[in-house]
Formats: C-alpha cells, sequence, structure tokens
C-alpha cells in the first residue's frame, strides 16, 4: 500500500476539485429581481415575502400546505391509454410523459386527494402546471370525475385548484371531449347538494377556463393570475388594440364579477373553511363569514345581506 499514491494524492485532489453548488439555493422574485433563500420561501409558503408574488407550487407542496397538519390520503386514480394517437413532434409522446412523471413524482397532470381543513372533511383536486403545463388529457379528466366521485361517495365538499395551460395537444379529440366529461363530474357534485369551490392559481388558461374551473359555487383567485381562455398576446393580436393594464389578472378579474375573491395563500385554508361552514349550514360559521379578507367578498356573503 503507497500511502502518497492511496490518501496523499486523493486528498489533494479533492481540495483543488470545482465545487459543485445547487443552483437552487437563490430563488429571483419575477417581480422585483430580490433574491430570496429558498428555505425561506418554502417556509412562507413560496410566496416572496417582501413583494407577496406568488410563485407556483406542486401539487404535493399545495395539499401539505393546505391541509390540516399536512396530511392526505391521495386518491388511486384509474389508468388510461398512454398514447393513443400514436403522437410524435420533436419527441415521442411516451417520451413527454415519462420525462414528466419522474420529475414530479406523479402519473399525471391532477392529484386527488382526501383530508380536512379545520376539522371538515373534504376533497381535493389539484392541478401541477409542472406536469406538462398542467394540460388537460384523458388522465387528468378522470381524476377530475374520480374527485367528483369521491364527494358524492363521502358526501363532502369538493375543492379543486386549477392551474393549466389547456388542453393537451398530444391527445387530440380525446382532450377536449375531457371538457364535458368534467362539466357532467361537477353537476353531479351540486346535484348531491354539495358545495363546489375552485381556487384560480397563475396560470388558468384555455380548455379548463372554458369548462369545470368556471362551474364553482365560488370562484376564489391568487393574486396577480393569469386567468382566461386566449392569452393577452393572441387577444392583442387578434383585435389589434392594446390590452387594459392589468387584464386577465385576478384584481381585473374580481373588479368586473368573473372571480368573487382574491385570497392570499397565506389566507386560503381559513377562508375556504369559512365559505364552506356557510354553504354547509354549519354552526357558528355566520359569524365568521365577514373575515374572509381584505381583498374582496361576494356581497351575499356578508353577514349583513342575510338580514
Amino acid at each position: 500500500m503507497n500511502w502518497i499514491t492511496n490518501y496523499v494524492r486523493p486528498k489533494i485532489s479533492s481540495l483543488l476539485a470545482p465545487r459543485e453548488t445547487p443552483e437552487n439555493l437563490w430563488i429571483k422574485c419575477p417581480e422585483t429581481g430580490e433574491m430570496v433563500f429558498h428555505k425561506d420561501l418554502e417556509a412562507n409558503q413560496q410566496v416572496i415575502p417582501s413583494s407577496g408574488h406568488h410563485m407556483r407550487i406542486t401539487a404535493k407542496e399545495r395539499l401539505r400546505f393546505f391541509m390540516d397538519e399536512g396530511a392526505y390520503e391521495s386518491v388511486e386514480l384509474p389508468k388510461v391509454p398512454l398514447d393513443p394517437l400514436k403522437f410524435r413532434d420533436e419527441r415521442r409522446y411516451t417520451d413527454r410523459l415519462k420525462d414528466s412523471r419522474a420529475k414530479t413524482g406523479l402519473e399525471d397532470a391532477v392529484l386527488v386527494a382526501l383530508g380536512a381543513i379545520e376539522a371538515l372533511p373534504i376533497v381535493a383536486a389539484v392541478q401541477d402546471f409542472s406536469f406538462m403545463g398542467g394540460s388537460l388529457g384523458m388522465a387528468a379528466g378522470e381524476a377530475i370525475v374520480t374527485a367528483a366521485e369521491k364527494a358524492v361517495e363521502h358526501h363532502r365538499p369538493l375543492v379543486l385548484f386549477a392551474g393549466s395551460g389547456g388542453a393537451r395537444m398530444q391527445e387530440g379529440i380525446l382532450s377536449l371531449m375531457q371538457l364535458p366529461r368534467t362539466t357532467v363530474a361537477v353537476e353531479m357534485v351540486k346535484e348531491a347538494g354539495l358545495p363546489y369551490i375552485v381556487v384560480l392559481t397563475n396560470p388558468t388558461t384555455g380548455g379548463v377556463t372554458a369548462s369545470y374551473a368556471m362551474l364553482g359555487d365560488v370562484h376564489i383567485a391568487e393574486p396577480g393570475a393569469l386567468i382566461g381562455f386566449a392569452g393577452p398576446r393572441v387577444i392583442e393580436q387578434t383585435i389589434r388594440e392594446k390590452l387594459p393594464e392589468g387584464f386577465q389578472r385576478s384584481e381585473y378579474l374580481m373588479e368586473h364579477g368573473m372571480v368573487d375573491l382574491v385570497v392570499h395563500r397565506h389566507e386560503l385554508k381559513g377562508t375556504i373553511a369559512r365559505l364552506l361552514k356557510v354553504l354547509l349550514h354549519r354552526e357558528g360559521a355566520a359569524g365568521a363569514v365577514g373575515e374572509v379578507g381584505p381583498l374582496g367578498e361576494p356581497e351575499a356573503l356578508r353577514p349583513e345581506a342575510a338580514e
């Protein structure tokens, strides 16, 4: 055994070798350019502390922040054909799916879970934008339908977090068929007399906006979220006019009656719990409704409106 070869040389090599530093230790605020330490951002539910900008979060993070004690039970979802159209553009559709599954740890863009908020049992469905832009395909459609069926089966309210770029083009007409299917599923929940609350996150666009994302009993949006069918750039090119400042953003849509509430991520759990108690006629809910939040509330839900 050579001491210099086996010990000294590797030790010197390790000291001289370039050290790898993780690239995601600091996150840049898209609004102000401020650099925020990643652990501080996570502790603040992925909201930039100084600017209040709401960063995108994964479906699993969303459920962890939203459910009581971060505990929830994932619902097993039906399997669907992986590549019914044998679609290929620059890459095979199956390869894109494989990469997204490895990246997110999800089978597809929607995660369905059973849990509780403020001890109130609910069914939650969450779209994850990091899975192929949260696009709506057959698997995501099946997940929404399953969430509705679970809500009816367990007689629980359904809370849906929408975040999507629209229908999944790799599945063609099969993805578009999810619009009427999910619409029927939502009607099933309403016919059972159960509340359906929709939270619109950044972005919510395309076929999702044209179906289940706009059928809620109450529509809540996170601050600054882009919400609409076509994007603002497409609209500007079509009508050849400059759009108003903040067009299609949460605050603009609330002012024009398309969204009921704009609620900070920290307040979502408490706000939705109070709304559900009112809609379910739970005891002690009426006095708490006025605390829905400073960013706005539907007049019909204010205590004085019931008098």
